[in-house]
């Protein structure tokens, strides 16, 4: 099930699957940071997670009305309430998919990535005919592999 899919709005169900990975990567963040800091706010979180302030209102909303969320009030001072967002049981099942998801995307990207280098140091290789630059080139992404 496409947790996303039931979430956004058609417009957004509508964008290729690199934008549905990436806005799954969003509800992901924020229901991480919700679930880390349930008081913290809107405002905060957007700041936090980069994402608009409006964007992170429309999830949270969203979110809400699938009842991944819900909203509890408390004293944030003498004078002010302040809101305390909770998983749902939903909403825990909802971010363990989200994290399957997310990790099975980044393995794969991770094995194409590898894929690549590996062509690019075989490219480099037949191309360039010295021999000292050719090694300084291809160990370069092996020493990122540390």
């Amino acid at each position: 099930m496409i947790v996303y899919a039931t979430i956004c709005s058609n417009r957004e169900q509508m964008n290729n699957k690199k934008n549905d990975i990436f806005n799954h990567e969003k509800i992901l963040y924020v229901l991480k940071e919700l679930e880390q800091n349930p008081k913290i706010t809107q405002r905060h979180l957007a700041q936090k997670l980069e994402i608009s302030l409006g964007k992170i209102n429309f999830l949270i909303n969203a979110l809400i009305d699938k009842g991944i969320i819900e909203v509890k009030n408390f004293k944030n001072s003498k004078k002010k309430l302040g809101y305390m967002y909770l998983l749902t049981p939903q909403g825990i099942k909802t971010k363990l998919q989200l994290t399957h998801k997310f990790f099975t995307w980044k393995i794969q990207e991770y094995e194409r990535l590898k894929r690549e280098i590996e062509y690019f140091r075989k490219e480099i290789s037949k191309n360039l005919p010295v021999a000292d630059v050719t090694q300084e080139i291809l160990s370069v992404p092996e020493a990122l592999e540390k």
